[in-house]
């Protein structure tokens, strides 16, 4: 027993080294639980790592790698869409010239004998329509040489009716309607072509539907009951239109009233000189205002006011007033105003002319005012039976038939025999058809383009071209 104590003993206090190593196959499997690191450990604790998530990994980069199929596509730029969609090209090169066409002149679209004719229109005054945004982006400019257009009968009884209001210093307030792709349009072109080879002062809205769907600032008028509201920056840029349109007139017209905006102006300064002047969007109003002042004094030219879209320019806008109510398009100043001119509460002692245009291609449900006093005005003048309101349908305004009820109607439907000759003519010169032109030929087309609708005749003949 004792010598087995001992032996124990020996044992325990032999050294480590010394111990008899076990086989190999008995040996224990220790199992290290520490992270898996390329860094010392001085390394890590110096630079905050205490565990695998800590260490950053590099970027992965797979957009240099080449996919087989697939092509990079820039995305297109803000506001590029818009640009693309409402682009306008008004010639083509690939259009043959055609030679010995009338030039627009003063008295040319006044003339009965210009009818069933094609004029073309003069370089500078397509700038000044380009300034003023006469054309509309659906229209067919961009498939010929240089812009042209065809001059109507109803052509001819416009602009005739535009003269004879400037020679009594009265206003022709003229209403344009029709169906879909009629002309409507291309009939406010030629009023603004004649007054502007005759230097009137044009002032043009392109299209109601920007004034009242709430896409640029509003600010209240003080004081105006009931409430008034004003569109500072599209008035600015309108007024910014109006001098570039119509600069050379404005520039032989000296300013006659003293206000607020005239105060930097040196002695002798012309109307071109006032609207340059205006800068800022807060004194564009005043500044429309002004001008309008000054226009309306006797020895001014006469005035032509525009406006597509007149249906838009009925209804209540998408602007809210202080208590939440939707602010009819009237009360807002730039339409008001056209309004009160197209009423005859504008005073207008020059003369001139205000023309509004029905759209059908882009238009809300028809306004039943609106569609009341034009069919009315439509029968008195054809001498017929004059309708009568509906006791049973809601949604008439006072404030659209009082403004539309002194306007002379002009309805454009399709073009006469002659007048679809003469256009299909200068399709012909212009290289865009290529079969002989017969009576036939166009007596199909006449009949295959809705009755010579100008837009459907387009479409059966020029389609293929716009794609």
């Amino acid at each position: 027993m004792a010598a087995a104590a001992h032996s124990f003993k020996a044992v325990l206090l032999r050294p480590a080294a010394a111990l008899p190593r076990p086989a190999r196959s008995m040996q224990p499997v220790l199992v290290a639980f520490a992270p898996l690191s390329t860094t010392s450990a001085a390394a890590a604790a110096a630079s905050g790592v205490k565990s695998r998530r800590d260490i950053v990994k590099p970027t992965k980069k797979t957009f240099n790698k080449k996919r087989l199929g697939v092509e990079n596509v820039r995305k297109p730029a803000p506001g590029e869409r818009r640009a693309f969609r409402k682009r306008i090209t008004l010639s083509s090169n690939s259009a043959l010239a055609v030679e010995g066409l009338q030039l627009l002149e003063a008295g040319v679209l006044a003339d009965a004998a210009s009818a069933a004719t094609v004029v073309r229109l003069p370089d500078p005054v397509v700038d000044q329509l380009r300034t003023l945004g006469a054309f509309r982006p659906g229209q067919s400019w961009g498939l010929f040489r240089t812009p042209h257009v065809l001059v109507r009968k109803e052509t001819v009884n416009m602009v005739a009716r535009m003269e004879r209001a400037v020679a009594a210093k009265e206003v022709a307030r003229i209403v344009l309607t029709g169906s879909r792709a009629s002309g409507k349009s291309t009939a406010l072109v030629q009023a603004m072509s004649h007054a502007l080879k005759n230097e009137w002062v044009v002032i043009n809205i392109p299209e109601a539907q920007d004034l009242v769907n709430a896409h640029t600032d509003y600010s209240p008028v003080p004081n105006s009951e009931p409430m008034q509201f004003t569109q500072p920056t599209y008035t600015l840029n309108l007024l910014q239109n109006i001098l570039k349109a119509n600069k050379a007139t404005l520039e032989k017209l000296k300013v006659e009233q003293k206000s607020s905006l005239t105060g930097g102006l040196l002695e002798g300064a012309s109307l071109a000189d006032l609207v340059t002047n205006i800068r800022e969007p807060d004194a564009a109003w005043p500044g429309f205002c002004a001008l309008w002042s000054e226009l309306t004094l006797p020895g001014r030219p006469p005035v032509l006011m525009a406006l597509d879209g007149l249906t838009f320019a009925n209804k209540d806008s998408q602007y809210r007033d202080p208590a939440f109510n939707k602010v009819h398009a009237h009360n807002l100043t730039l339409l008001g105003h056209f309004f009160r001119a197209l009423a005859g509460a504008a005073p207008m002692p020059n003369g001139g002319a205000v023309i509004a245009a029905d759209s059908a291609s882009n238009t809300p449900a028809r306004h039943p005012s609106e569609a009341l006093v034009l069919a009315q005005l439509e029968a008195g003048q054809a001498g017929r039976a004059v309708p009568a309101p509906d006791p049973y349908l809601r949604g008439y305004d006072n404030k659209v038939y009082d403004a539309l009820r002194n306007c002379h109607v002009v309805r454009l439907e399709g073009v006469s025999k002659p007048e679809a000759r003469a256009l299909m003519e200068y399709w012909g010169a212009s290289g865009l058809v290529r079969s002989a032109l017969t009576a036939e030929l166009v007596a199909q087309n006449w009949a295959l383009g809705g009755h010579g609708n100008i837009g459907e005749m387009e479409r059966v003949v020029l389609q293929n071209l716009k794609m």
